[in-house]
C-alpha cells in the first residue's frame, strides 16, 4: 500500500501562490490515479482535482478551474498542485489522495489519504 505525505502549505495573502507536493512510498506510486481534496472548518471534505496514472487527463472542481493545476512526476513518486490566484475561500486543510481508478478520487472514495497540510489564505 502507498503512503501519501502532504506538504507545501501555508500562510499566504489572496492573489499569491502556494505548490503543495504529496510524496508517496512504494514502488507502485505510477498505478495510481492522485487527487487532491480540502476541507474548511465546519465543512465537508470536497474533491479540488484529479489526475489519472500517466498525468494526462486531468479533472478540476468548478471553484478552483483556471487558477489551480494538478501535475505528477512518477520518476520522483510525486504529486503536486499548483495554486494560484488564491482567495481566502480557499483556506482549508489540503489532502492528498490515492487510488487504482479516477473513479474512486471523482467519488471520493479513494483507498489512501495523506494526514493534510494547512492552507490559509489571508485577505
Amino acid at each position: 500500500q502507498v503512503q501519501l505525505v502532504e506538504s507545501g502549505g501555508g500562510l499566504v495573502q489572496a492573489g499569491g501562490s502556494l505548490r503543495l507536493s504529496c510524496a508517496a512510498s512504494g514502488r507502485t506510486f505510477s498505478s495510481y490515479c492522485m487527487g487532491w481534496f480540502r476541507q474548511a472548518p465546519g465543512k465537508e471534505r470536497e474533491f479540488v482535482a484529479a489526475v489519472s496514472r500517466n498525468g494526462g487527463t486531468t479533472y478540476y472542481a468548478d471553484s478552483v478551474k483556471g487558477r489551480f493545476t494538478i501535475s505528477r512526476d512518477n520518476a520522483k513518486n510525486t504529486v503536486y498542485l499548483q495554486m494560484n490566484s488564491l482567495k481566502p475561500e480557499d483556506t482549508a486543510v489540503y489532502y492528498c489522495a490515492a487510488d487504482s481508478s479516477l473513479n474512486g478520487i471523482m467519488r471520493a472514495t479513494p483507498s489512501r489519504w495523506g494526514q493534510g497540510t494547512q492552507v490559509t489564505v489571508s485577505s
